[in-house]
């Protein structure tokens, strides 16, 4: 029986890899033939380990600020929301989950995350976050080291990263603004993460600025939020390609 059970075995180690008849060589004794059959058992459990992590479903975890949390405007209106579509108009098979809070800085993402990643297994990450480190003053140190061990935590949970960048207006002087701006570009090239260089290109800047944003005049509004879309939707569709 157990010559049997192996030689079946054997034999679909065989055909699984290459698609080869079996065949028992001449001349094996049985100790050769057990190991030589454990080898082929272990090749076809790789094969079907590598097949299983290929069918892993992909899944956009976003960890970010109120600019994500839909702050201020409808549930289903902000951009995270808005990607569902594009993702099925592209035909991508993959979900998105907000894990978004309002006031939220690198250090609470930070903190947060590894729970995220356990409860979620994301294969992609986004992490959007470090303004409200800027508008509470917060070394710009600090903030690097956070969104590096965030993006260096994500990458050892073995999902891909983007970095999501932004920018603090003028006021906050020119060296500031240059050096918190810059930070998001060097850290995303030091990291190997993708980066979506300013979250709100084409609002913040724009000539009609003061119609996309709330009356607070610091949160886009729901038309905002679709521009927002279309600056994160190539870096991360380049992501999300076989």
């Amino acid at each position: 029986m157990e010559w049997c059970v192996l030689s079946r075995i054997d034999e679909a180690a065989a055909l699984a890899l290459d698609g080869s008849p079996f065949e028992r060589p001449s001349g094996f004794t049985r100790r050769a033939w057990i190991a030589h059959c454990s080898v082929a058992i272990a090749a076809v459990a790789g094969a079907v380990s590598d097949a299983s992590a290929m069918a892993k479903p992909t899944k956009v975890l976003v960890v970010g600020d109120s600019l994500s949390a839909e702050y201020g405007i409808a549930r289903g209106s902000g951009w995270v929301a808005l990607m569902e579509p594009r993702l099925q108009k592209a035909q991508v098979g993959a979900t998105m989950v907000n894990a978004s809070i309002s006031g939220d800085t690198s250090s609470g993402g930070r903190t947060r995350l590894p729970t995220l990643l356990s409860e979620h297994k994301p294969t992609h990450v986004i992490i959007e976050l470090g303004a409200n480190d800027a508008l509470r003053g917060l070394p710009l140190a600090m903030t690097r080291d956070n969104l590096a061990a965030m993006v260096r935590a994500a990458r050892a949970a073995g999902a891909q990263v983007l970095l999501v960048g932004m920018r603090m207006p003028p006021n906050y002087g020119r060296s500031y603004t240059q050096e918190f701006e810059a930070m998001f570009q060097s850290l995303a090239k030091a990291e190997g993460a993708a980066l979506v260089p300013f979250l709100l290109a084409g609002v913040a800047d724009s000539p009609e600025a003061a119609a996309l944003f709330q009356d607070d005049r610091i949160h886009p509004n729901a038309k905002a939020h679709t521009i927002i879309v279309d600056n994160v939707w190539p870096v991360l569709r380049a992501q999300l390609k076989p």
